[in-house]
């Protein structure tokens, strides 16, 4: 990828909160451990040609054992705050009794955090549901997003004294539609009708969960992780063009924003939705609970999408339920190891979008990273300066929304450390730090110096 070009030297707000991201099941290994019990992503692990390579949880990066001195990293690199994940099998195994040795490897990594300095901001749910609540219908049933209020409650009981910001949900789009529409993800079922409630299901555990943060802990922050995407087409005039890029965001971003931002779903989506049984699993109530005011809103941002519905590229695809043909053409930007294109300069226009057509309130980029092939010198190192151009150009690009009045207050790196990336299991990554998976050994890439400098800068120096 070619470098940025010709740049001044930005400077963010005084407190801008600068920070690194993973989640439990992608770090954590020790997948029985004290009392652990298996999710979804460990039966989806279990399928034959499932995941890449054959790759599995365990013992991914040990993270659940090499704590102390994952953390001591972060403190050595400058970051300010830690997004992790915690693991609901861990918590409450198979979804039943509070499991109290779980709930102690988080009050460790907390307290460990806090000592060095690092503002711990926990996810309640990233992808891991106990594989026991899947066997009793998953998130298509409404029973699990009553499940999640409670393992929420557990949490928070325990961690709440010293956690002042929660996050409940991360990217549902993903859990219902890759692990419910198309089977890309855990738990593998490839059923519309199922995606969609599982959507539904998703929202509601996130209403659900937020009241159950705030009747323990009044003050907290409470938010929500989506994962939005600019949504372009390759023909503006092409009226065809036009009803798939409708579709498309409103599967993917409208579908997710409205009722947390807004208290109601879209007219339009739920129209697109209905033959799939929507308005079904919808109950009176619903979007209140859904919408229950928020303190931010968390931004993963990778990418855009470009979509045609041309007719000798487009067909169905499982994961877009109600979108009848769509495709997603080559452009000819530069892309990364996922394939994906490299287009920093959308990020503005989705802040904006957020800050223009939505309720305001803060919002925070939770996850932004590449996945590179990270080839080794002869030395050891690791300089991957395609990295570090693609994060320079994305947070020149959330500093212009910044100068627009968008209200933007953090930026999380994903990832702290290269980790199992779910289907692709090991084969890509995306860590500040390399990680040797026999080994274990950590060994920070020149993108790892680089973002500690921008921390300690507050900014970007000017360059050629």
């Amino acid at each position: 990828m070619s470098a940025v070009g010709t740049q001044g030297t930005v400077r963010f707000p005084e407190g801008f909160l600068w920070g690194v991201a993973t989640a439990a099941f992608q770090v954590e290994g020790s997948t029985t451990a004290d009392g652990r019990s298996p999710s979804i992503w460990d039966a989806f692990c279990e399928k034959e040609g499932a995941v890449a390579g054959g790759d599995t949880g365990e013992p991914a990066t040990d993270h659940y054992r090499r704590m102390p001195a994952d953390v001591a990293l972060m403190r050595d690199l400058g970051i300010r705050a830690y997004r992790f994940s915690v693991a609901w099998p861990r918590v409450r195994p198979d979804g039943g009794e509070v499991n109290p040795a779980g709930l102690d490897f988080y009050e460790r990594l907390v307290d460990t955090l806090l000592e060095a300095g690092i503002k711990p901001w926990p996810t309640l749910y990233h992808w891991d549901l106990p594989q026991a609540l899947e066997e009793r219908g998953g998130w298509p049933s409404r029973e699990v997003a009553h499940r999640f209020a409670d393992y929420a409650e557990a949490v928070v009981d325990r961690l709440g004294d010293r956690v002042s910001t929660w996050t409940t949900l991360n990217e549902p789009w993903c859990s219902a539609f890759l692990g419910y529409g198309s089977g890309r993800h855990a738990p593998g079922r490839r059923d519309p009708r199922a995606a969609v409630a599982a959507a539904h299901h998703l929202l509601l555990a996130h209403g659900l969960g937020t009241a159950a943060v705030r009747a323990r802990v009044p003050d907290a922050e409470v938010g929500v992780t989506l994962n939005l995407f600019p949504v372009n087409v390759a023909d503006p005039d092409d009226p065809g063009d036009a009803e798939v890029a409708r579709r498309v965001d409103g599967l993917q971003n409208r579908l997710f924003l409205d009722p947390v931002l807004r208290a109601r779903y879209p007219e339009d989506v739920v129209a697109d939705l209905e033959p799939f049984g929507f308005t079904d699993v919808v109950r009176d109530g619903d979007e209140a609970v859904i919408g229950a005011s928020l303190d931010f809103l968390g931004v993963n941002y990778y990418r855009d999408l470009y979509v045609s519905s041309a007719p000798e590229h487009a067909r169905p695809m499982p994961e877009w339920v109600g979108v009848e043909r769509v495709s997603f053409p080559k452009r000819g930007l530069p892309q990364t190891a996922s394939g994906w294109d490299v287009n920093a300069g959308e990020l503005t226009g989705l802040l904006l979008r957020l800050h223009t057509e939505y309720p305001r309130l803060p919002l925070y980029i939770t996850e932004n990273g590449v996945a590179f092939p990270d080839d080794r010198e002869v030395d050891g190192r690791i300089d991957d300066t395609d990295r570090i151009a693609f994060v320079e150009g994305h947070l020149r690009a959330a500093h212009s929304a910044l100068e627009q009045g968008v209200d933007l207050r953090g930026y999380f790196y994903w990832s702290l450390l290269d980790n199992f990336e779910w289907a692709e299991g090991y084969a890509k990554r995306f860590g500040l730090v390399h990680v040797d998976y026999e080994t274990q050994r950590r060994t920070p890439k020149a993108s790892a110096a680089w973002y500690s400098r921008v921390i300690a800068d507050n900014g970007l120096a000017g360059r050629r």
